[in-house]
């Protein structure tokens, strides 16, 4: 199994930006980020497979998903962050059809390596 450990994650004002890094034991294939807020459902924010990249509607245009050439660490640009945002964000990684779709919870069950965890907090 992949092994992950995101980091990155702190709290900003609203505006503001985060930058979340993933690093993975090993290449893999597919990555993305999901989040979690208290009491909610874990929903798909981006994923990448092949320099495929796919976004939840609520994040376009504001988060950017990318990898390095060894498709070995994970990067989430997050701009102009709103307090809908606050969340635990986790970084995910399975074979290449896991990222199929963004926000089909099938898709999510796919990834077979998550990371623990990192806490994104924005202020009004």
């Amino acid at each position: 199994q992949v092994q992950l450990m995101e980091s990155g994650g702190g709290s900003v004002q609203a505006g503001g930006s985060l930058r979340l890094s993933c690093v993975a034991s090993n290449s893999v294939n597919c990555m993305g980020w999901f989040r979690q807020a208290p009491g909610k459902q874990r929903e798909g924010v981006a994923t990448t497979v092949n320099d495929i990249s796919q976004y939840a509607d609520s994040v376009k245009g504001r988060f950017t998903i990318s990898r390095d050439n060894a498709w070995s660490t994970l990067y989430l640009q997050m701009n102009n962050l709103k307090p809908e945002d606050t969340a635990m964000f986790y970084c995910a990684a399975g074979p290449y059809y896991a990222c199929d779709s963004v926000s089909n919870p099938v898709s999510q069950g796919r990834y077979n390596s998550w990371g623990q965890g990192t806490q994104v907090t924005v202020s009004s």
